[in-house]
């Protein structure tokens, strides 16, 4: 089964999401200080890592994108699940 290394933001808006996607990708801020300042994750004070996990782990939208095309140290473009809205940033994928 493939595996992942991810790490994510947790925010209540897609509008928020959208705006620390352009903070990261225009402005040069950093994906885990903006975990660590805005995420609504326990994840977020580790700058949103959640370590490896498998295929299936996570909710299905969440899955459809960490085991996309999506480039490794690309950040995703905001996802929308039953938490609120996730930034997304694949560090690895095994197998």
């Amino acid at each position: 089964m493939p595996r992942a290394v991810a790490r994510h933001i947790l925010v209540a808006t897609e509008a928020e999401a959208a705006d620390l996607k352009k903070q990261i990708e225009e402005g040069g801020a950093s994906f885990e200080e903006l975990a660590k300042d805005h995420s609504k994750c326990p994840s977020g004070k580790s700058g949103g890592s959640l370590g490896e996990f498998g295929q299936g782990d996570m909710v299905p939208e969440f899955d459809a994108v960490v085991f996309s095309d999506l480039p490794i140290g690309a950040v995703s473009e905001p996802v929308r699940t039953q938490f609120g809205y996730h930034l997304l940033e694949v560090e690895k994928r095994i197998g």
